[in-house]
C-alpha cells in the first residue's frame, strides 16, 4: 500500500522545526506532504531548505481542519492517508504495525496509534489517548481520558481494539473510505470532525481501530490551547451537531434536548469558577448550532443511521456523580 502522511499547517513554522525531523526520520514507507493552509509566515521556504524530500501542497485558504485536509488530499492518489498534527513527534517504526491491521483486514478504515503527551511523556494525551469513544449525549471520552482525568501510561493499552473513533491528531483512513464517505465537512470547521467522519465510515460497515502497538506524542493546544474559549466553543457546539447529523430517529432531538440541559449546567459551573467567556462560548455554540439547524437537517436525511454508537449512556454521570475516573471503571 501506498501511503501519504499529510500535515496540515497554518503559520506554525517553530512547530515544524521542532517536529517534522521525526516525522522525515521514521517515515521511509511514507510520501510526507506538507498542507499549506494559506500561512503568512516562512513555513513553506523552511520546508522547501529544509527538508526537500517533503512535498508542498498549497491551499488557497485557510479553511481550518476540515476543509484544509479535504483540500489537500484530492489531488493525492495513495492508498492510506495519514493526517497528522504539526505538533506531533512520531517514534521509530510508528506506521507498520498500523499498516499491517488494513493489510490483513479489508474491513478496516480508520485507526489511531497511542497518543501519548509530549509534555509528560508517561501519560496519555487529551486528543485520542488510547482511542475514542462518545456517550449517548455526544460527550466524547477516550481509553485513557475521562474530561480532564489523563491516565498514566502502564501498557494497560498496548493492544489492538475496535473503537468509536480516532483522534484527528493522527488519524489513518483509506483514501477511498474517506472519499466514499464524503470526507471531512467543512461546517465544522475545527474539533469533532474526525467523530463525525468516523461516525459515517461505520455508517458504511467499516471499522475503526486502536493500535497499541504504535505510539506518537503529541504536544497539543499547539492552534487552540484548551483553556481558550474558541476551543469549548466548537467542542460544544459540533458535539450536538454530531447527534443532529448522525443519529437516526426521533429520539436524536430527545438526546439533544438533555445534551442542552447538560450544556447548561456546565455553563454556569464555568461561570461560578470564574470563567465567563468559557459561560458566553458556550451560549455562542448554542446560537451558533440553531443557525446551521436548517443545514444540519438537510445533511440527516443522508447521514443518520440507527447502529448502537455509545457504550455507556452518560459519562458525564459516571464522572462526575459516580466519581470513575478512569476507563477501566467504566
Amino acid at each position: 500500500m501506498k501511503v501519504a502522511v499529510v500535515i496540515l499547517n497554518w503559520n506554525g513554522i517553530e512547530l515544524l522545526k521542532k517536529f517534522l525531523p521525526s516525522v522525515v526520520a521514521h517515515s521511509k514507507e511514507a510520501t510526507v506532504y506538507l498542507a499549506d493552509n494559506a500561512s503568512e509566515d516562512d513555513s513553506i521556504n523552511f520546508v522547501l531548505n529544509h527538508f526537500p524530500s517533503v512535498k508542498i501542497i498549497k491551499n488557497e485558504i485557510n479553511g481550518g481542519y476540515a476543509k484544509g485536509y479535504n483540500d489537500a488530499l484530492q489531488n493525492l492518489s495513495e492508498d492510506i492517508f495519514v493526517l497528522l498534527n504539526s505538533d506531533v513527534e512520531v517514534t521509530e517504526n510508528w506506521l507498520q504495525p498500523i499498516l499491517t491491521e488494513f493489510e490483513k483486514d479489508s474491513s478496516m478504515v480508520a485507526a489511531q496509534p497511542k497518543i501519548l503527551d509530549f509534555k509528560n511523556p508517561s501519560h496519555f494525551e487529551y486528543a485520542g489517548a488510547g482511542g475514542g469513544y462518545i456517550d449517548k449525549y455526544g460527550y466524547p471520552y477516550c481509553r485513557g481520558r475521562i474530561f480532564d482525568i489523563l491516565e498514566e501510561d502502564f501498557g494497560q493499552y498496548d493492544d489492538i481494539v475496535q473503537i468509536f473513533w480516532a483522534s484527528g491528531a493522527c488519524l489513518f483512513v483509506r483514501s477511498t473510505a474517506f472519499w466514499d464517505a464524503g470526507g471531512l465537512d467543512k461546517d465544522y470547521f475545527a474539533h469533532q470532525e474526525e467523530i463525525d467522519l468516523c461516525w459515517r465510515l461505520q455508517a458504511k460497515g467499516g471499522k475503526i481501530r486502536y493500535v497499541g502497538t504504535s505510539k506518537v506524542f503529541h504536544l497539543g493546544g499547539a492552534t487552540l490551547d484548551a483553556s481558550s474559549p474558541q476551543k469549548t466553543f466548537y467542542n460544544f457546539r459540533n458535539s450536538m451537531l454530531n447527534l443532529l447529523k448522525n443519529v437516526g430517529g426521533a429520539k436524536a432531538f430527545w438526546f439533544i434536548f438533555i445534551r442542552m440541559i447538560l450544556d447548561g449546567v456546565a455553563a454556569f459551573k464555568f461561570l461560578f469558577q470564574g470563567k465567563p467567556k468559557h459561560f458566553l462560548a458556550v451560549l455562542k455554540a448554542h446560537i451558533s448550532f440553531y443557525k446551521l439547524l436548517t443545514k444540519f437537517l438537510q445533511k440527516r436525511k443522508t447521514h443518520a443511521s440507527y447502529f448502537k454508537y455509545f457504550r455507556i449512556k452518560s459519562i458525564v454521570f459516571q464522572h462526575f456523580m459516580l466519581k470513575k475516573q478512569f476507563f477501566s471503571q467504566l
